[in-house]
């Protein structure tokens, strides 16, 4: 709460709030309700242009041509990106025409990149891939030899 006439405070915080007083607790439940909201609510990843990926509160370091790649995926997070657009992207990060082997490889290497910051690359069979959320709830098998 801030005083009445009080210069307001900054606040960078997504779960930071503040209100003037008084307020009336209906306005408060509604803020409160609002922060709950925003807490809880489902994030986006987002990629800075040096190659890191942020993603709630996770970050990781991705190489160059992955962050061409991985751009696209941030851009239509959750939905299909097409082999096709892919391709395109990554001849103009190499200046070469990938082959279908060499998407597949930096696709690979992107899964493994993203495991520590709970985003994974799901193939959309006949189509491409989407970038999603992990499902923290399926755990991958480990086996012993």
């Amino acid at each position: 709460m801030v005083e009445g006439g009080a210069e307001p405070p900054l606040c960078s915080d997504p779960h930071e709030d503040w209100v003037r007083a008084p307020i009336s607790r209906i306005d408060l439940d509604a803020r409160v309700a609002a922060l709950r909201h925003r807490a809880t609510s489902r994030r986006t990843p987002v990629l800075d242009a040096s190659g890191t990926l942020y993603y709630d509160t996770r970050s990781v370091s991705i190489s160059t041509t992955q962050t061409e790649l991985m751009a696209l995926f941030v851009e239509r997070f959750e939905a299909v990106v097409h082999r096709d657009e892919l391709r395109r992207r990554l001849a103009g990060a190499a200046e070469c025409s990938p082959t279908r082997n060499s998407l597949d490889l930096h696709i690979m290497r992107l899964r493994r990149r993203l495991d520590p910051v709970h985003l994974s690359i799901r193939t959309a069979w006949g189509k491409g891939y989407l970038l999603e959320p992990q499902d923290r709830s399926v755990q991958p098998e480990r086996t012993c030899v």
